[in-house]
């Protein structure tokens, strides 16, 4: 017999059926109203605005901070400010009258050391000042001494050279002078004077028995007389040391 394939697996399935276990029965789901677009829209407006945005919550947290609270934090702040200015104004007032204090201390320290160094600087000054002023005034007569001599010499050779005759009355002082020099005298004179005094005292010469020498070594305004008795020097050079040696001067020859 043929049977068809569909009827075999029809009965198949109602024999599953007839011995599968019982299942538990599912309870009832709540069915859901049926909403329109209205109402759909409605109500998420309202669970949006439930749910306040974090923006919102603080700035609601921020009004419930106490006024009082922030007023006495910032008064203590501001006098925490002030305390520390004043606090720094018055360090630097204190170092500032401080370091005053002491470089006026330090300064005179320092100016009465100065002075002290000073003051004994003059005072060894002043002792020496007699003994300066003494080695000055000498030493001032010495040089106007000096030039005093310097000027005379000068005067001495210029008046020879323009007046010669000058030698006269030496050569007759010489011949006057006493004692008279004993035996034949004789006058030594520079060759230019020697003529000059034969001619203007060649016979008192000769009369004394005075002989006239000419000797180069001689400088003009000067002579010597040579005797068997003695010599007379009046040279010039000789007479220049009688006058530097009364005023205590050791000076060259003229």
């Amino acid at each position: 017999m043929t049977v068809s394939k569909n009827a075999f697996l029809g009965t198949g399935t109602r024999l599953a059926a007839a011995y599968a276990p019982a299942r538990p029965a599912t309870p009832p789901q709540p069915t859901k109203p049926v909403l329109s677009a209205w109402q759909r829209w409605e109500m998420g407006t309202l669970e949006e605005d439930a749910t306040p945005p974090q923006r919102e919550v603080e700035a609601a947290n921020a009004q419930r901070i106490d006024p009082a609270a922030l007023a006495r934090e910032a008064e203590l702040e501001r006098l925490r400010l002030e305390a520390r200015a004043a606090g720094l104004a018055e360090g630097r007032r204190e170092g500032w009258a401080q370091g005053h204090a002491e470089g006026r201390t330090a300064g005179l320290a320092a100016g009465l050391a100065a002075a002290s160094a000073h003051a004994e600087q003059l005072r060894a000054l002043a002792a020496t000042l007699p003994d300066a002023l003494r080695r000055a005034e000498n030493e001032l007569a010495d040089a106007i001494l000096t030039l005093a001599l310097d000027v005379a010499r000068q005067v001495v050779h210029r008046t020879l050279r323009a007046e010669p005759e000058w030698v006269l009355p030496l050569v007759q002082d010489l011949l006057h002078a006493e004692p008279a020099l004993q035996g034949e005298p004789r006058l030594l004179l520079h060759p230019d004077d020697a003529a000059l005094v034969k001619n203007s005292l060649g016979n008192e010469l000769q009369i004394a028995g005075w002989q006239v020498r000419a000797d180069d070594t001689l400088a003009r305004g000067g002579c010597r007389v040579q005797s068997t008795s003695g010599e007379m020097d009046a040279s010039l050079e000789t007479r220049w040391k009688s006058v530097t040696a009364a005023l205590h001067r050791d000076v060259d020859a003229i």
